[in-house]
């Protein structure tokens, strides 16, 4: 037998190249238009039998802002009414929250043996009771804003005999001064307290 001998033949390094590949193209898509479709309004019917029961949220919740007519006076007897009611609402909201704070502070009102959780429940309590005397305050407020209403008297600046406003009335209705009389009174305040 014949052997052959195998050459090896050595084969030259490849180059690699570098491909510059084509910048590709950014196409927009265009999204076709929504249409929107009216939703269906539900309408809850409302019994004539019961009445409303009033849940009160805050001090007006469910007295509407007062509108004036045309041409009606201010402080008319409308108005007054209005805000009588509006006031003898907020005081009766005030006395319901006073009495559950004492109802609360009876029920809660156990001692702790831990030093920490006693002095939280005493802070708890501090602060309920500052807020009870902020809102005393306030309803002895409304009790003189219900006696110039009966005296005719509610509504005018007692600064510069002005009109208090309908607007700033539905805000703060124990309001005393107009809002002019009033921001002279807190920039007054600022300056004498630095």
């Amino acid at each position: 037998m014949v052997e052959k001998k195998s050459k090896t033949v050595k084969k030259a390094p490849v180059k690699k190249v570098a491909v510059k590949k084509a910048p590709v193209k950014k196409v927009a898509v265009k999204k076709a238009p929504v249409k929107k479709v009216a939703a269906k309004k539900v309408v809850k019917k409302v019994s004539a039998k019961k009445p409303a029961k009033k849940t009160i949220a805050n001090n007006k919740s469910k007295i509407a802002p007062y509108k004036s007519k045309k041409g009606e006076k201010y402080m008319s007897a409308a108005m007054k009414k209005h805000f009588v009611a509006v006031l003898l609402l907020w005081k009766e909201h005030l006395k319901d929250e006073m009495q559950k704070t004492f109802d609360h502070l009876r029920t809660k009102g156990e001692t702790y043996a831990d030093p920490v959780d006693r002095a939280s429940q005493e802070e708890e309590f501090a602060f309920e009771l500052r807020t009870r005397d902020r809102e005393r305050k306030l309803i002895s407020k409304i009790a003189v804003s219900i006696e110039q209403i009966k005296q005719d008297d509610y509504g005018w600046c007692e600064s510069c005999g002005d009109e208090i406003g309908i607007k700033r009335l539905e805000a703060r209705p124990t309001a005393t001064h107009c809002i002019h009389c009033k921001t002279l009174d807190e920039i007054k305040e600022k300056q004498l307290n630095g």
